[in-house]
C-alpha cells in the first residue's frame, strides 16, 4: 500500500470518527451538561431535584416532539407557544365560567370532557396553519406567525387580559379534579412525565416503523420527488401541524393544571426552546432528517441548562444570551455534520468505484 493510499485511508477514519462524534453530540452536550452541575451545584442530582428538573422538561419536550415532525417536512411552527395559551384559557374558562349559550343557559363539562374539547381545539388551529400552507400556498413562517398573533389575541379576549384564577371546580358542576394531570404522580413521578414517555414512544414508533413516517421524512427530504412517487405531500403536511398543535394544547392543559389558574401570557417564547431541543437533538432546519429520541435529550439539555443557571444565581438575561448561543452553536454542529456526511459518502463511493 502506497503512502498516498495510507493517508488516505487514514484521513477517511479520522472524517468516519469525527461524523460518530458529531452524530452523538446530543448525548455529549447532556452528559456534559450534567457533570457540570453536578460539580457546581450542591444537591443537583439528588433524586427530588432530578424528578422536579424532568417535570419542568416535559413542558418543553412535548412541544419540541411536534416541532420535530414539522421541522422534518422541511416547514416550522411558531404558533405553539400561542395555542399553549389559548388552551390554558379555554380549559380554565369552561371550568370556571362554563360554555354561557346565547340563550342565557349555561353548559357545564366535566375535566375529561374539558381536556378533549382543549385537545381538539390545538389539533383545529393546526388544522387551520396546514390549509393555510397546503391549500392557500402561504409559507410556512408566515401562516404560523399570523396564527401566533391570532391565537394569543383569541386567549386574551377571552378574559380580557385577566387570568381565571380558580380551576378547583365545584361538586354542583361535577368538575373536580383537574389538578391531577399537574399534579398527580405515580411511583413518585409525575403524571406528566408518564404522558410524555407514551407520547414520545408513540411518536418513535410512527416516525420508524408506519408508512406515515416514511412519508414525513420523504417530503422533507425531496418534496417534489415525494409528490411524483405518488405520496399525499399536502396530507402529510396537514397532520405534522395538527399534530404539534395537539403537543402544544397538552402543554397548555399540563401548566393550567399544575398552577390551578391559566392566564393568556401562557407559552410565551415555548416556540424558540422547542425549536432550539428540536435542532439541538439532530434535526436538520432544512428537512429530511431528525429524531424523537434525539429531541427528547434535546429537550433534556434545555431544561437540565435554564434550571442549572437558575440554581446557580446566573441572571436571567445572561441565561437568554447562553441559551442563544446554544441555537446557534447546534445550528452551525448541525451545518458541519451535513457537509461532513456528503465528504464521506463521496469518498466511499470513490473507493467502492
Amino acid at each position: 500500500m502506497s503512502a498516498t493510499t495510507r493517508n488516505r485511508t487514514r484521513g477517511a477514519a479520522s472524517e468516519a470518527a469525527l461524523l460518530t462524534l458529531l452524530k452523538l453530540r446530543t448525548f455529549i452536550a447532556l452528559f456534559a451538561v450534567l457533570l457540570a452541575f453536578a460539580v457546581l451545584v450542591p444537591n443537583f442530582v439528588a433524586a427530588a431535584n432530578l424528578i422536579l428538573m424532568a417535570k419542568h422538561v416535559t413542558l418543553n419536550a412535548f412541544l419540541a416532539i411536534g416541532m420535530t415532525f414539522v421541522i422534518i417536512t422541511g416547514g416550522i411552527d411558531l404558533s405553539v407557544g400561542s395555542i399553549v395559551g389559548l388552551s390554558a384559557m379555554v380549559a380554565g374558562g369552561l371550568l370556571m365560567n362554563g360554555l354561557v349559550l346565547p340563550i342565557g343557559y349555561t353548559v357545564w363539562f366535566n375535566v375529561l370532557e374539558t381536556t378533549l374539547i382543549t385537545l381538539a381545539l390545538g389539533i383545529g388551529v393546526g388544522a387551520i396553519n396546514g390549509l393555510l400552507i397546503t391549500r392557500l400556498n402561504v409559507a410556512p413562517f408566515i401562516a404560523t406567525l399570523g396564527t401566533l398573533y391570532v391565537a394569543r389575541g383569541a386567549a386574551l379576549l377571552m378574559s380580557e387580559g385577566r387570568t381565571f384564577p380558580n380551576l378547583a371546580g365545584t361538586p354542583e358542576h361535577a368538575n373536580q379534579g383537574f389538578d391531577l394531570l399537574g399534579g398527580g404522580r405515580l411511583f413518585n413521578v409525575p403524571y406528566s412525565v408518564w404522558a410524555l414517555i407514551v407520547l414520545a414512544l408513540a411518536a418513535s414508533y410512527l416516525a420508524r416503523s408506519t408508512p406515515l413516517g416514511r412519508h414525513i421524512f420523504a417530503v422533507g427530504g425531496n418534496e417534489r420527488a415525494a409528490a411524483l412517487s405518488g405520496m399525499r405531500v399536502n396530507r402529510v403536511k396537514m397532520f405534522v401541524y395538527m399534530f404539534s398543535g395537539f403537543c402544544a394544547s397538552i402543554v397548555g392543559l399540563i401548566i393550567a393544571s399544575e398552577l390551578m389558574a391559566s392566564h393568556p401570557a401562557t407559552g410565551e417564547t415555548f416556540e424558540l426552546n422547542a425549536i432550539a431541543a428540536s435542532v439541538l437533538g439532530g434535526t436538520s432546519m432544512s428537512g429530511g432528517r431528525g429524531t424523537v429520541g434525539g429531541t427528547v435529550i434535546g429537550a433534556f439539555v434545555i431544561g437540565i441548562l435554564s434550571d442549572g443557571l437558575v440554581m446557580m444565581g446566573v441572571s436571567s438575561f445572561w441565561q437568554t444570551v447562553i441559551k442563544g448561543l446554544v441555537i446557534i452553536a447546534a445550528v452551525v454542529v448541525d451545518q458541519a455534520q451535513r457537509k461532513l456526511q456528503q465528504r464521506v459518502a463521496l469518498m466511499q463511493v470513490a473507493r467502492a468505484s
